[in-house]
């Protein structure tokens, strides 16, 4: 049985979608960065100041349901390096937001310990169910609307929805100035094409990774804390301390 601390988790559920049919494919395939590169990137990244004024608000959306299971240890552990590589770049406000089993779909209150995130993380297990990734941006959009909103992160394998449906509703993020940056485990095809399209829409950022990858998707998640915290310049002055990297790399995704 999953329990929920009702000081931190909302009580709001978002109608249920119309479930299509399960697509299980999980092929691997990435590339690997170096461990020095990677280790570096996290020191830059700590060494950095604050950066803006107020705080940046990062709602991080992640897909709990059984086919990640394989992975998904290694999955929360990556998540929980993301906000602590993160600790000292300025102020940072994160909503953790999952979705899992029969149309449950939850959203965190706005945390900005670092460490309490990462416990938040842990009392999410993987259950069965469909995707529900309308959700997730019709919560964003929601959220964005109420105040600024940095940068929406995704983390799934699949993508079992309308696709025009879920385009409509990047396209509204995309007015709103919410980038989607999106990370897949693994190369489901339509879960890529559904993933590029929202990210071009919102004006964001695609990356796939698997279990071979971790340290590649470590920083990349760790530049895009940067940018929900402190924008483009954060990140373009990341990418010219590191010269190169991830910071790079989401740079010339953003265009």
């Amino acid at each position: 049985m999953f329990y929920v601390d009702a000081t931190v988790w909302s009580d709001k559920r978002m109608p249920p979608p119309k479930p299509p049919a399960k697509t299980e494919q999980r092929d691997v395939a990435s590339a690997r960065s170096s461990s020095a590169e990677v280790d570096a990137f996290i020191d830059q990244v700590k060494g950095l100041g604050p950066v803006g004024e107020g705080r940046g608000r990062l709602i991080f959306a992640m897909d709990a349901t059984m086919s990640r299971q394989p992975t998904w240890d290694m999955a929360l552990e990556l998540q929980a390096d993301m906000f602590r590589a993160v600790k000292q770049v300025g102020g940072l406000d994160v909503q953790l937001v999952y979705f899992r089993g029969f149309n449950e779909c939850r959203a965190s209150k706005w945390v900005a310990n670092p460490d309490a995130l990462a416990g938040l993380m842990r009392q999410v297990g993987c259950q069965g169910g469909y995707t529900q990734i309308r959700k997730v941006l019709a919560h964003a959009r929601r959220e964005a609307q109420r105040g600024k909103v940095g940068a929406l992160v995704y983390v799934g394998d699949s993508m079992e929805e309308n696709i025009d449906e879920l385009s409509q509703r990047a396209g509204e993020l995309g007015l709103l100035r919410v980038p989607v940056f999106l990370f897949q485990e693994g190369s489901e095809a339509k879960a890529q094409r559904a993933f590029k399209e929202i990210a071009r829409l919102t004006h964001g950022a695609y990356c796939r990774f698997d279990a071979g990858s971790a340290r590649q998707l470590r920083e990349l998640l760790a530049a895009v804390a940067v940018y929900a915290a402190g924008g483009r310049r954060a990140l373009q002055d990341l990418s010219e301390q590191a010269q190169g990297g991830a910071a790079t790399r989401l740079l010339e995704q953003l265009g």
